[in-house]
């Protein structure tokens, strides 16, 4: 069972009941948000629980909220107790600790930064916007329904051809001659876009009317082919749920180069070589 705020919250409400209730200022008033521990005078909420928790490993979020609580708090307990003492030797002053520290909370303010770039850029309407312009009311691409046979050389390729020609069905000749895993289905290929074979296959497919079928042999690294279409058809554009995530993912994309863009033309920056002799000056962030 994953542990939720509210599962968290009524747990903690049983475990505490008492000390809420004596430090409640007037009947009835709940705390917005309980302090479930103390470490000399340092507040251990539940928020930082119910954090603890979200980010706890798969395995304890499946223990049951009764064990994963007092299981979070005492861990809280420990990192706070082991901050306390080592401030209290002044480990944070000594300077590589010192240093660690400074670069960690720099890595966390990058990164808050980015995150709200991308946040405010990664927002329902955003998508909903990108949808329309790239997907909505436009078809999709076209697809061809497809048999093929492969065989090892040109001349094969050519004698086949030649067959069908002369009447040969292209199912039976498949069966029989083709060396590709599909020939026992008649070649069947099923329906394809053009960016789902190789180039030269995908060309000469893509070129063929429904019922047509190669004149000559076309190759490619797994050898000759002849090719059949049986079909055409345009795919109908794809509904926002089956695209969401791609466009999330490009308007996060560009939200990232463009902050990291703007960031860089807002400072100075000069390049050294590994010497530390000067260097080219910096190129602009890509956009």
């Amino acid at each position: 069972m994953r542990l939720t705020s509210l599962s968290v919250l009524a747990l903690a409400a049983g475990l505490i009941a008492p000390a809420a209730i004596a430090a409640t200022p007037a009947a009835g008033q709940a705390q917005p948000d309980p302090v479930v521990a103390t470490v000399n005078g340092m507040q251990i909420h539940l928020s930082d629980i119910q954090q603890a928790a979200q980010n706890a490993p798969q395995q304890l979020q499946q223990m049951p909220p009764a064990q994963l609580f007092p299981l979070l708090v005492t861990q809280q307990i420990d990192r706070d107790a082991l901050l306390v003492v080592a401030r209290q030797e002044r480990l944070d002053k000594q300077p590589a600790v010192a240093a660690a520290m400074a670069q960690a909370a720099n890595v966390s303010l990058e990164n808050a930064y980015m995150q709200q770039r991308v946040s405010s850029a990664v927002t329902p309407a955003a998508v909903q916007a990108e949808y329309n312009k790239d997907y909505a009311n436009k078809p999709g691409p076209e697809e061809v329904d497809a048999r093929h046979i492969l065989v090892k050389t040109q001349a094969e390729a050519e004698a086949i051809i030649d067959q069908l020609n002369h009447g040969a069905n292209f199912a039976a000749l498949a069966e029989k001659d083709s060396i590709d895993p599909g020939a026992k289905n008649g070649g069947e290929l099923g329906w394809f876009t053009k960016d789902q074979m190789v180039p030269s296959f995908a060309d000469a497919a893509f070129a063929l009317q429904p019922g047509q079928y190669t004149k000559t042999p076309v190759q490619s690294q797994f050898g000759w082919h002849v090719i059949l279409v049986e079909g055409k058809r345009t795919q109908p554009a794809p509904a926002l749920a089956n695209v969401e995530d791609q466009i999330r993912q490009t308007l996060a994309d560009n939200a990232i180069q463009s902050t990291l863009a703007a960031a860089r033309a807002k400072v100075t920056i000069k390049i050294n070589n590994p010497d530390g002799t000067q260097g080219a000056p910096a190129a602009p962030a890509a956009n």
